[in-house]
């Protein structure tokens, strides 16, 4: 294990007092097929930005579709008679509402206009995460990745390569959740990471063991990241530097609740 990681797996855990976040703009509109770590990095070089060991580099669900090409056009999508039928009582478009189906590994709820679906990366989230803003095409409308633990780890892959840094990267979308108004970031792509902190076993200043704390510090970074990306500032890539992660080869499954522990499904 070389020396940095081994150092990162010792401090892996302890509050950071200081963290910093760094968002990337100037990237031009994404096509399929384009360099997203080459864009960032070129970012960090017009902002003077030097990439550093323990970086975590956060990239917007968007562009990572848009640069492998999961943008579909609704023009030739055949809806069925369940999107159909769904459509025309939400007063939505067929031919999204079949986007979503086909996208879906499970639908979780069908109401009031809602689409609540599992995708098949296990993330259960509003409309499979099919979305229609910041598309450029007209018509059209984005998909996530198929599988972005592995567009993480690509993203990871080209940047260590070219910066000779030890990085973590997150792939992050917005989502919804119960109970509580507005969206926040969350990570659905993972890499160079453990996305869990787990604290169970160690002792409280009053002496009282913690028995459930395992803080989901990759959703907390991808948050902290939304802060400076936005929705509307065209700043598709965050640097998050100063939190000591603890290294892991990452992966999206951690995150995700055993069905048999889930007592919303």
């Amino acid at each position: 294990m070389p020396a940095f990681w081994k150092r990162m797996a010792v401090i892996a855990g302890r509050a950071s007092r200081r963290i910093e976040v760094i968002g990337l703009g100037g990237l031009p509109e994404i096509r399929p097929g384009d360099g997203l770590a080459a864009l960032a990095l070129d970012a960090c070089e017009r902002e003077e930005i030097e990439p550093a060991d323990g970086d975590v580099f956060v990239f917007t669900q968007k562009v990572v579709s848009k640069s492998e090409g999961r943008i579909v056009s609704l023009a030739g999508v055949e809806p069925s008679a369940l999107a159909s039928r769904f459509a025309e009582e939400a007063g939505r478009d067929p031919r999204l509402v079949e986007l979503v189906l086909q996208e879906a590994r499970r639908v979780v709820r069908m109401d009031r206009g809602i689409l609540v679906t599992e995708t098949r990366h296990g993330l259960v989230c509003a409309n499979s995460g099919v979305d229609a803003s910041n598309v450029e095409e007209e018509d059209a409308v984005c998909l996530l990745p198929e599988d972005s633990d592995r567009s993480a780890q690509r993203l990871r892959t080209a940047l260590t390569e070219r910066t000779g840094k030890s990085l973590a990267v997150l792939v992050t979308d917005t989502f919804g959740r119960p109970w509580r108004e507005g969206q926040v970031n969350v990570a659905i792509g993972i890499a160079g990471m453990e996305p869990l902190a787990d604290h169970r076993g160690l002792v409280d200043p009053q002496g009282r063991k913690l028995l459930v704390s395992t803080i989901a510090v990759a959703d907390e970074i991808a948050g902290a990241a939304e802060l400076v990306m936005g929705k509307l500032e065209r700043v598709p890539v965050a640097v998050v530097r100063g939190y000591s992660f603890k290294p892991g080869a990452g992966g999206l499954g951690r995150l995700l609740r055993d069905p048999e522990q889930d007592l919303f499904r």
